[in-house]
């Protein structure tokens, strides 16, 4: 797997999450807030789909994403693809015409560390429902003006990530990003690491 089929991957499975999963989310309810399940990601309300691997599920069947556009997986499921209007101004990007390419070992890699991310923000703060977010394409909280969460990768960095980012910068080695902190998945190794960071991050967080 080649960093250009993460990136193309990425852009394409945050396309879907918009354009597929939040926008008939928030035209039925106004909600654009979903969820990571077993496999990929979901609403949180109606109508009930997910993404999972790469297909779209819905009640009524699987649809197949890789090699066809939104407009016509969309089409196939009953649906009507689009964003959620006049929510946010950033996103993947991508436009309902486009032609999704989906590499299988970086759908595994990237529901993977959503995964991983889910888990280890459940186990760090156990009170807390971590949410995917449509616009940034991260499963996240937020705790005492704190940002926790697990991205899948951005322009800055390349491959899945863990961060901490406090409302107010902090100095210090540990915050090593403009936003706060960041380890890659990767570098970590496993959840348990990544529940380490986040405590480490909460820790220092706090000392200001």
């Amino acid at each position: 797997m080649t960093e250009k089929a993460l990136e193309t991957t990425r852009r394409f499975l945050h396309g879907a999450a918009e354009l597929l999963l939040a926008g008939p989310q928030h035209r039925r309810t106004g909600r654009i807030d979903l969820r990571v399940v077993a496999g990929g990601f979901a609403t949180v309300a109606e109508p009930a789909l997910r993404v999972e691997g790469d297909e779209l599920v819905t009640s009524s069947g699987r649809f197949p994403l890789n090699g066809r556009s939104y407009r016509e997986v969309a089409a196939a499921a009953g649906l009507e693809a689009g964003e959620p209007a006049g929510v946010y101004g950033g996103g993947p990007g991508v436009r309902i015409g486009e032609v999704l390419v989906l590499d299988g070992d970086a759908v595994k890699v990237l529901m993977g560390a959503f995964a991983e991310g889910h888990g280890a923000l459940r186990e760090f703060a156990p009170g807390t429902e971590p949410v995917l977010w449509p616009e940034h394409f991260d499963v996240a909280i937020t705790l005492g003006e704190v940002n926790y969460g697990v991205s899948p990768g951005d322009q800055h960095i390349a491959e899945p990530y863990a961060y901490v980012g406090p409302f107010e910068p902090r100095q210090g080695a540990f915050w090593n990003a403009a936003f706060g902190a960041a380890r890659t998945m990767t570098g970590l190794g496993d959840a348990a690491a990544v529940v380490r960071f986040f405590r480490e991050g909460r820790d220092l967080a706090a000392e200001r």
